[in-house]
């Protein structure tokens, strides 16, 4: 069976909980303590030499790293990434745009700000959320024109997008000032259903600052 190491208030963990329901595939987790450094243990570096969460092992014992990655080979031979090639293509740009533009900018943002490190972060800040702003308006310009970031429909694209993006409101943004971007998320949650609650840094003693 699959394993998931993982750690319940990580928005990138969050994307495999939820594909993984989706999809009904059976799995066991693992939690990695991250803030006492578990993640950075010979063992852990073993199977993903960035010591981040999460990691899927597969069923021979080998690993798969980075959420995005995990979701692709989950999503494999499923509606949630089609067989067409450019649709294909569309779905791993905003892949793309995810890893470089969501998480380590809002991403960035809600981890400091809810686990007290913004202050030891402040020289970094202000860009982030310059960047955070753009981000959000990129994401409307382009929801004004599709119910989906891929198309027509929902795919593994609009779960890692939406993870952290549909939080920013916990960092400071004003998601009421992007509507088509709102009207995705509805649309998102939607075709998530219930099930996959998004877990608060406090239920972890360890990570405050």
């Amino acid at each position: 069976m699959l394993t998931l190491q993982d750690y319940l208030p990580s928005q990138n963990g969050w994307k495999v909980r939820v594909l993984l329901g989706l999809l009904k595939i059976p799995y066991n987790t693992r939690m990695v303590s991250i803030f006492e450094g578990e993640s950075h243990t010979d063992a852990f570096l073993a199977l993903n030499p960035a010591g981040a969460v999460p990691v899927l092992q597969l069923d021979d014992g080998t690993a798969i790293a980075e959420s995005n990655a995990i979701l692709t080979y989950l999503a494999e031979g499923t509606p949630l990434l089609p067989p067409d090639r450019f649709r294909r293509a569309k779905i791993m740009q905003w892949l793309f745009f995810e890893q470089y533009n969501v998480e380590p900018v809002i991403g960035s943002l809600r981890l400091w700000t809810l686990t007290g490190r913004l202050e030891r972060n402040q020289a970094m800040v202000a860009g982030k959320r310059e960047a955070g702003a753009r981000t959000l308006a990129a994401l409307n310009r382009s929801l004004g024109e599709t119910p989906f970031l891929a198309g027509t429909g929902f795919t593994i694209a609009d779960i890692a997008v939406y993870a952290y993006s549909h939080r920013a409101e916990d960092c400071g943004f004003s998601l009421a000032d992007y509507p088509a971007f709102l009207t995705w998320a509805e649309r998102v949650a939607d075709a998530i259903g219930q099930g996959y609650p998004v877990h608060p840094y406090s239920i972890d003693p360890h990570s405050g600052a």
